[in-house]
């Protein structure tokens, strides 16, 4: 890959080896590309909420590594056979929605034939090779902001077994649906030096790893973490997804819970999709951070702290 009108030998700054789902490559002085790319089965009924979630999701990348999006390829997998092309049609339309909103282009796309529904993006977007948010970057003495509640892995297993109220359904839409584009923005101007999207892996996962990649310590405050309305209660009754009860079997090897139980050790294991941002600010800029995010809807909230040490994840 050559850049054009670059003084700069061609340079990735961030790749897969490092623990992040994007790769970064140096422009020049002042650019940075960042390219990435997501898909996702149905977590929802709707199929153009699906569309809307799964865009969000596909463009969180770019966002938590502090960029901007600039255009993206729609990827498809769809049995034409059994699902109606009108179906398709409204989740490319739930995309396009997300493209809309963010300001970035849809560009295109491939398609395949795939007994189960698949849908997603690769997104390529732009940062500021000086400012690129990574994984790897928190320090010690941090505030750990969360912006967006967990629980989404719990809510939607609840709506696919026809267990989750319509208000509860609602909620979790609405925060798969919301973009990071305001706490990615919020994030660099308040000096983050390290930040990941909370997604497949959870909060015990993704910041697990976080504290692994930077070396530090995080601990937790259970009790000021926000979930989504209906969480907590589905999980204590027993629905849980797989892929949140596999985080937790992961995450063990670095867990300290104190005395949480299970079903709390699960909720921050719980899988999420199209999940907020955690990064690390110096405590003096937590609350404008604070106050900002919610002002623009936010549920967010510092849910804990770094501290020099071995890489651990306490849960208080």
């Amino acid at each position: 890959m050559r850049h054009l009108h670059s003084e700069h030998p061609e340079e990735l700054l961030v790749g897969p080896e490092s623990g992040d789902d994007a790769a970064v490559w140096r422009l020049d002085d002042e650019r940075a590309l960042i390219s990435t790319a997501d898909f996702i089965t149905p977590v929802v009924d709707d199929a153009r909420s699906w569309g809307r979630i799964a865009a969000a999701n596909s463009v969180s990348d770019v966002y938590a590594m502090g960029g901007q999006p600039l255009f993206a390829l729609n990827l498809v997998g769809w049995n034409a056979e059994a699902l109606p092309i009108e179906l398709l049609d409204e989740v490319l339309g739930g995309g396009q929605d997300i493209a809309n909103t963010a300001g970035f282009v849809v560009a295109g796309g491939h398609t395949i034939d795939d007994p189960e529904p698949k849908y997603g993006m690769a997104v390529t977007g732009v940062v500021h090779p000086d400012r690129v948010l990574t994984n790897r970057g928190l320090e010690p003495g941090q505030d750990l902001v969360l912006t967006k509640p967990l629980g989404v892995g719990v809510i939607t297993t609840a709506i696919k077994a026809g267990e989750a109220s319509s208000e509860v359904a609602d909620a979790a839409v609405e925060s798969m649906t919301r973009l990071n584009d305001v706490a990615a923005r919020l994030a660099v101007a308040a000096g983050a030096t390290g930040c990941t999207d909370v997604t497949g892996f959870g909060l015990l996962g993704h910041l697990g790893r976080m504290a692994v990649e930077s070396g530090v310590a995080v601990a937790v405050d259970f009790d000021a973490v926000p979930f989504l309305p209906g969480a907590a209660e589905l999980a204590a009754a027993g629905v849980v997804p797989g892929g949140s009860r596999r985080n937790l079997g992961w995450g063990r090897s670095i867990l300290d819970a104190g005395s949480h139980d299970e079903v709390h050790q699960i909720l921050v294991a719980d899988a999420q999709t199209s999940g907020g941002l955690v990064f690390g600010v110096d405590p003096g800029e937590s609350s404008g951070v604070l106050a900002e995010l919610e002002a623009t809807g936010h549920t967010a909230a510092v849910i804990g702290s770094t501290a020099a040490g071995e890489p651990r994840f306490t849960l208080r």
